[in-house]
């Protein structure tokens, strides 16, 4: 599957915005969806993640609250609602995804697959 990572930009503290990631090549239902985060000088880490179906999702306790995953299968896309943003969510976003699984959905190397990445800055 290739992934496609869009919609990130410039916003002020407390504001929104909202992340896609777009799917194509292999059936996208089948897999499980996560957002992930990497800020300057610091390691990537886990934001969020959505199963295949969309029943469940998990959230790192940094955003959770705040922010939302979901998916729309029938538009192979998957979203990231974010609210009450913070200057130190300033990162470069990244989706990924993996064939459907029951492992933890935080370790970097459990996905397949990664978009290229998006800019996200919250301004003071």
């Amino acid at each position: 599957v290739q992934l496609q990572a869009s919609g990130g930009g410039l916003v002020q503290a407390g504001g929104s915005l909202r992340l896609s990631c777009a799917a194509s090549g292999r059936t996208f239902s089948g897999y499980g969806m996560a957002w992930f985060r990497q800020a300057p000088g610091k390691e990537r880490e886990f934001v969020g993640a959505i199963t295949s179906s969309g029943r469940r999702t998990f959230y790192s306790d940094s955003v959770r609250g705040r922010f939302t995953i979901s998916r729309d299968n029938a538009k192979n896309t998957a979203y990231l609602q974010m609210s009450s943003l913070k200057p130190e969510d300033t990162a470069v976003y990244y989706c990924a995804a993996r064939l459907e699984s029951t492992y933890d959905p935080r370790p970097l190397d459990e996905y397949d697959a990664w978009g290229q990445g998006t800019q996200v800055t919250v301004s003071s």
